[in-house]
């Protein structure tokens, strides 16, 4: 099944993003990855989106293309593009490319020339795993109380404590890593810090099952030392970056609920032209027309939220807006207002998409291994975020 790319018309996007949208549509669908084993497939999947070229789009093209990436910057446009796509064929291989845009976004944002030279060109050609490890077990989205702390250490730092649910956790080359390095200052006092996986002390054993299954893992940190170079960004820079890390993939979530609700609604349609009852198909039913026009329509609001919110991102990324003037920062605060909409009703919207077309299929839907059983699935952690 062929995802759909009419939506690319609309004017939030340029000719950039309806070229790239049509190529990842046709080369999607001929790629096969044995999913039953979720933590060779998340790896396989790295390997291959990273060979051909996806990956790019995860990190900025750097001085003369030295960082690898496909474009100037990061574009918003074409993540949601890429994950909306990626998503209504396979979830895990959304969740493959959006992991190496999270786990290297705060080192695009904030790393030094060495840092950004160092794992942005292997983030790109999927040589390196990335992971972003922000929550603890009581410090979730109370991110101020996290306990893990960093204390000097000679000429560097040394790391205790514990974070957990961390996306690509026993699978990443690398971690970067939020601590506290001032116990007492809340979220004034976090820095972060690149942890590479091999550094002894770090034990990323504990793999977390899920309901869909995702490498996830609690990172356990006993006398962790790392050099100085090893610190991201700021001393106490830390929340703002993680912020800031976030908010570039918030609208993107958006977009793989999205490509899930799409892909619900296609299943739908070939379902209800397929499947006979009483002398006609399950379409002929004037009220499976009224349940599948509602999908539509729940799939056309999320999706002009979506493409609005990364294109108010992109547009301000463009004019070189920052947050120096009460303009300019109000300008920021509106465009994440819009991501935060985005995500919100894309994945709520995508939940009852997805549950009316499982109704749909009656039984069949339940069936563990087919594709409604799947979606509900994969789509119902997007809402925890």
């Amino acid at each position: 099944m062929k995802s759909t790319t009419t939506h690319l018309a609309l004017p939030f996007f340029d000719d950039v993003h309806r070229e790239l949208g049509a190529r990842l549509a046709d080369w999607i669908p001929g790629q096969h990855i044995d999913e039953s084993d979720d933590r060779k497939a998340c790896k396989a999947w790295v390997k291959l989106l990273g060979e051909q070229g996806w990956l790019r789009y995860c990190v900025p093209a750097g001085p003369n293309g030295a960082l690898g990436g496909a474009l100037d910057r990061l574009d918003s446009r074409a993540l949601v593009i890429l994950r909306e796509t990626l998503a209504f064929h396979s979830p895990l291989a959304d969740f493959a490319f959006a992991m190496q845009g999270l786990g290297s976004g705060a080192i695009t944002l904030a790393g030094t020339p060495e840092q950004q030279a160092a794992y942005l060109p292997l983030v790109a050609s999927g040589k390196k795993i990335a992971a972003f490890a922000l929550s603890e077990a009581d410090a979730g989205s109370d991110v101020g109380a996290m306990k893990t702390s960093a204390t000097h250490a000679h000429d560097g730092w040394t790391i205790n404590g514990s974070k957990t649910w961390i996306s690509n956790g026993g699978i990443a080359d690398f971690y970067v890593t939020f601590v506290k390095t001032d116990p007492a200052a809340g979220t004034r006092g976090i820095t972060a810090f690149i942890v590479d996986a091999a550094t002894k002390g770090l034990d990323s054993s504990e793999h977390i099952a899920v309901m869909a299954p995702h490498p996830l893992a609690t990172l356990k940190f006993t006398h962790c030392k790392l050099a100085g170079t090893a610190q991201l960004g700021t001393l106490y820079g830390g929340f703002k970056l993680a912020m800031q890390t976030l908010d570039i993939l918030r609208a993107s979530v958006a977009g793989a609920a999205l490509g899930m609700a799409r892909r619900a609604l296609a299943e739908a349609v070939s379902f209800s032209r397929e499947r006979k009852m009483f002398g006609q198909t399950l379409a002929d039913f004037q009220l499976t027309q009224a349940k599948l026009g509602e999908m539509a329509a729940l799939v056309d609001a999320a999706a002009l939220l979506t493409y609005r919110a990364a294109w108010m991102r992109d547009e301000s990324e463009r004019l070189g807006q920052g947050a120096h003037t009460a303009l300019e920062a109000e300008g920021r605060r509106d465009r994440s207002v819009a991501a935060a909409m985005a995500k919100m009703t894309a994945t709520e919207n995508a939940q009852r998409v997805i549950d009316m077309a499982l109704q749909m299929h009656g039984g069949l839907g339940v069936k563990v291994g087919t594709q409604m059983e799947s979606l509900y699935r994969d789509l119902r952690p997007l809402r925890l975020h």
